[in-house]
């Protein structure tokens, strides 16, 4: 009888010990994207592995640059100069999905369970897929770089080499770029959470400063930051955060006011916030000198590894959700 409780306990302990590892798995683990490869850091930017590829599937050596990561749960998207790859065991073993060169950017369906439409933007144009990320067709919109996507529904919105364009069915036809806004490339933009009903829209051009939208990208009206040149734009709550190259800024008036918090740590490429909207404090930055690393909403930076390298990217898996409410008992 002993015995039997002492196994049964230990299986316990086994299947809570898993099941930690899992948590940490999701809740710790950062991958950067370099011009050499995809990196991962098990311990939240205190060291990083180069990711290769192990046990059964495919190496990474054909990946190249990293320029586009996306986890969901299990489920890691890479994509960059070799194609788009996944791992379905966060990122231990790889398989290839798609070899279509080039790729700068990558959307999955806000369902991807359900819906298995799969966009990637590539050096000339957009392509998309149906099955998945198994095979790619052409959309209308090429013979420009397509460097962000984002899929608020029913718009998609893509920054390019030509502006901001925006469509309403899957790429068959374009708006954009509205009046008021640069006809120059575009690499950061940001999308009100609520877009169907609040099509609030900011980007940020190549010749510098923010632009901001009402009306989804009829028209636009300038939004501060002129003299700067932004990498990145993140909403944060009610908050807008601006990664540029001379500083990071954030807004609490959409654009109406900035306040400078800190000097930028380098020319920044992406910005993140990994436990947001339930500790907005922490975040990291992916620059020409590495990641940074801050835990007070950007006022002050540390290094965070791959210095001195140029990082392209950097994600992490999304928060795991709230647990359901206790039922009280009658």
């Amino acid at each position: 009888m002993k015995r039997g409780t002492a196994g049964l306990f230990l299986a316990a302990v086994l299947l809570a010990a898993a099941g930690l590892a899992q948590q940490i798995v999701t809740s710790l683990t950062l991958f950067a994207g370099t011009p050499e490869g995809l990196w991962r850091s098990a311990d939240w930017g205190g060291s990083w592995e180069r990711v290769r590829g192990h046990f059964s599937g495919v190496r990474l050596d054909g990946l190249g640059a990293a320029r586009a990561i996306v986890p969901l749960g299990p489920q890691v998207y890479v994509a960059g100069d070799g194609g788009l790859y996944v791992s379905e065991d966060f990122g231990e073993s790889w398989k290839a999905l798609s070899l279509t060169p080039g790729v700068l950017s990558l959307l999955m369906s806000r369902y991807p369970s359900a819906d298995p439409t799969v966009f990637v933007g590539t050096g000339d144009g957009l392509l998309r897929s149906r099955d998945g990320g198994r095979s790619f067709g052409p959309t209308t919109l090429s013979g420009t770089p397509i460097h962000r996507l984002e899929w608020p529904g029913p718009a998609l919105v893509a920054a390019t080499g030509r502006g901001l364009l925006i469509t309403t069915d899957e790429g068959q036809h374009l708006t954009g770029p509205g009046r008021g806004l640069p006809a120059e490339e575009v690499r950061a933009f940001a999308v009100s959470s609520y877009f169907a009903a609040d099509p609030v829209l900011f980007a940020a051009p190549a010749s510098g400063g923010v632009f901001r939208s009402s009306d989804g990208g009829a028209s636009w009206s300038a939004a501060g930051l002129e003299s700067e040149r932004v990498g990145d734009l993140v909403w944060l709550g009610p908050f807008l955060y601006a990664a540029a190259e001379g500083g990071i800024y954030r807004t609490e008036d959409v654009g109406a006011h900035w306040t400078r918090l800190a000097d930028s740590p380098g020319r920044p490429a992406r910005l993140l916030f990994p436990l947001a909207p339930a500790a907005g404090l922490e975040a990291f930055l992916a620059t020409d000198r590495g990641v940074f690393r801050t835990a007070d909403a950007g006022r002050s930076w540390v290094a965070a590894g791959l210095v001195g390298q140029e990082v392209l990217t950097v994600a992490t898996f999304p928060p795991p959700p709230p647990p359901p409410p206790r039922r009280r008992r009658r």
